[in-house]
């Protein structure tokens, strides 16, 4: 079919098709918000499981589940709305207009209903307008989530190139970030100003001649091209600017609805980590749940019946980097962390004993750093590499065997260089109890 915009024939299909959208409106928004509803469960666990293995996507989640739960607002909002409009068309069908007349009220209230009601069918075609309108600036809100997102991926690419990279020194290469950082976000704050003024920059000669670079720039980065002729088919209609700025505050409010939580008791609360007198399943690896993962530290069960115990500690950037700070001879290998390719480079050639010997270095220089107590009396550990949950730690196994029966506590602390002083101290990391019964 040729759809040639320009020919008569086109422009009745787009009008057939415009009186015909609300089925297609209906059925999207139907799918859509089931197909968000199931989605948001495993958005969850990804990101979850992004933060306790530390990957670089955990900054993706947060985009995505926000995208999910504005896309769900606009269209649960839309359906209603669009589901008002069909109930008024089907009444129509049955009563015709609004006879004022008919309802017997006194002139004051006749003459009111008139002016501030009015017809049946302008409310009709109000609703319409609304519905419409609400389901093109849902889509576009999601495109606007994804150039902010693109802006940030934009600046944190830039972080690694300058800074983690390596590639450039880092007294040079934080110098360039921060210059970059700067500008960049200079910039963005001015395409900001420009979006939330619907345009005004391009209404004056000047601010339109100092801004057209920029827009042009910016348009290719947030490829908002791509769905800019809605954007302006929106900002020339009085009725659809007055929208937009309604569903702002819209937004806000509940995403700020979402924020209350119920206080039942000033005492008893739900904490994010175990203590002395709270035991959180997180913190136990039989009570895993599926895509949980281990944020502190873990023991076997909440109730120990063997005469050991099993700790695991799972791998933190955090802790290599305190490994590295309190080692010298570590501090001398080199650093190879972040992101590396094999394929331009030549495969290590060393042999297993000199992996062993420096996998051996770097536990027992773990274990000067990280120091375990039960009830308060340091025990000796002896800390192995493994993976529980496709999570990678260290783990080892203390025994009970002096060890009373009822509640006990793992004391886990560590030594971290003072920022004041300069020296080593103590800093106490999580508390987690158990309850030990022999067999």
């Amino acid at each position: 079919m040729n759809n040639n915009y320009s020919q008569n024939k086109f422009k009745e299909l787009l009008d057939k098709l415009q009186q015909e959208s609300w089925q297609l409106e209906l059925l999207i928004s139907g799918f859509a918000i089931f197909g968000l509803f199931t989605s948001l469960g495993p958005i969850e666990n990804l990101w979850n499981r992004a933060v306790a293995l530390e990957s670089n996507t955990k900054f993706l989640y947060p985009i995505a589940f926000i995208a999910c739960n504005l896309l769900i607002i606009s269209l649960v909002v839309h359906v209603v709305l669009r589901g008002l409009w069909i109930g008024a068309i089907g009444l129509r069908y049955v009563s015709g207009e609004i006879d004022y007349d008919a309802l017997k009220y006194k002139k004051r209230f006749t003459n009111h209903l008139k002016k501030k009601v009015g017809s049946f069918d302008k409310y009709i075609g109000v609703l319409e307008n609304y519905c419409s309108i609400l389901f093109a600036i849902t889509f576009l809100s999601l495109f606007y989530l994804i150039s902010f997102f693109i802006a940030v991926l934009i600046f944190v690419g830039a972080t690694y190139l300058f800074v983690i990279s390596g590639i450039f020194p880092e007294v040079l290469g934080t110098t360039i970030l921060g210059f970059f950082g700067i500008v960049f976000i200079f910039l963005l704050f001015i395409v900001f100003l420009d979006f939330i003024t619907q345009g005004y920059l391009k209404k004056k000669e000047w601010t339109s001649f100092l801004y057209f670079p920029i827009y042009k720039i910016f348009s290719v980065i947030t490829m908002s091209f791509l769905y800019r002729p809605l954007v302006y088919n929106i900002l020339d209609n009085k009725f659809s600017r007055r929208l937009t700025m309604v569903l702002t505050p819209v937004y806000i409010l509940a995403f700020f609805l979402t924020t209350f939580t119920s206080i039942r008791s000033n005492y008893v609360v739900k904490q994010k980590y175990a203590s002395t007198y709270y035991s959180n399943n997180n913190n136990y690896l039989n009570s895993l749940e599926e895509y949980q993962y281990i944020r502190v530290a873990a023991l076997q069960s909440k109730i120990i019946k063997e005469n050991y115990l099993q700790v695991f500690i799972p791998f933190k950037e955090k802790i290599e980097d305190l490994i590295l700070e309190q080692n010298v001879d570590l501090k001398k290998t080199k650093d190879r962390r972040g992101f590396r390719t094999s394929f331009f480079l030549p495969k290590e050639k060393s042999s297993y004993k000199e992996k062993d010997s420096i996998t051996s270095l770097y536990l027992k220089a773990f274990q000067n750093v990280y120091t375990l107590k039960i009830d308060g009396k340091k025990v000796t550990s002896d800390f192995s590499v493994t993976e529980i949950n496709n999570q990678l730690g260290f783990e080892t196994f203390i025994s009970l065997n002096n060890v009373n029966e009822g509640k006990h506590t793992v004391n886990l602390n560590r030594f971290v260089t003072s920022e004041k002083s300069k020296k080593l101290e103590n800093e106490h990391i999580i508390d987690i109890p158990f309850w030990y019964y022999k067999q």
